[in-house]
């Protein structure tokens, strides 16, 4: 197998933090976003999502989408389950999982996108091309304060996000909150249980690298 990544990417990164975690080690290829590589003839024959990260698997077919490919490699590499550990964590993880990525990392990706002067006329990822919309810059920015408020009260009584027990979802939960550092917007100083969340994960060696 080989890893398709932009290192420099959220969505890459949790791919990385994932893999440091469970202890794989896959070999890595770097398509670099800035200079358009996503969109050559030859990735998109690849996958045509024009997206990383992309798991190119050995028969040279492509899985593609960060949950994809976390599963998957959970499943195979079960050892250390990051998707639950029992048939109600799965679950939970599952619905968590939904729950910080369209609330936190979809709001994240809502205000850079369509406020960033470089992604013009790629407001969404993908092959095709959408205008920027302001007003969802601005809702993006609302989404996330909401995010935070909700995800303080959760970590006033959990550890991790599902209680005791860390998951994928802190992965997903942790780039979302770094990622806000690309829009300006930082844990505000009286949320000290996300505070506290935050800097147990920054402390952990897999994302310590």
């Amino acid at each position: 197998m080989k890893l398709h990544e932009f290192a420099a990417a959220p969505n890459a990164r949790r791919v990385a933090i994932f893999l440091a975690e469970k202890g794989i080690e896959i070999e890595t290829v770097q398509v670099d976003l800035r200079a358009g590589e996503h969109k050559s003839p030859e990735y998109t024959a690849f996958n045509p999502l024009q997206d990383v990260p992309a798991l190119e698997l050995d028969d040279g077919s492509c899985l593609n989408q960060v949950n994809a490919i976390c599963h998957y490699l959970d499943e195979i590499y079960p050892d250390n389950p990051l998707y639950g550990r029992t048939p109600l964590e799965r679950a939970q993880a599952e619905s968590w999982n939904h729950f910080v990525q369209m609330n936190g990392l979809m709001a994240v990706a809502e205000a850079f996108r369509n406020s960033t002067p470089g992604f013009k006329d790629r407001a969404l990822a993908g092959p095709h091309q959408y205008a920027q919309i302001p007003e969802l810059a601005t809702r993006g920015l609302t989404r996330l304060n909401d995010f935070f408020a909700d995800m303080n009260t959760h970590f006033a009584s959990n550890e991790f996000v599902l209680g005791d027990y860390f998951s994928v979802v802190d992965i997903t939960g942790f780039m979302t909150t770094d990622f806000a550092g690309w829009v300006k917007v930082s844990i505000p100083e009286d949320y000290t249980h996300l505070q506290r969340w935050f800097d147990q994960m920054s402390a952990r060696p897999s994302i310590k690298g």
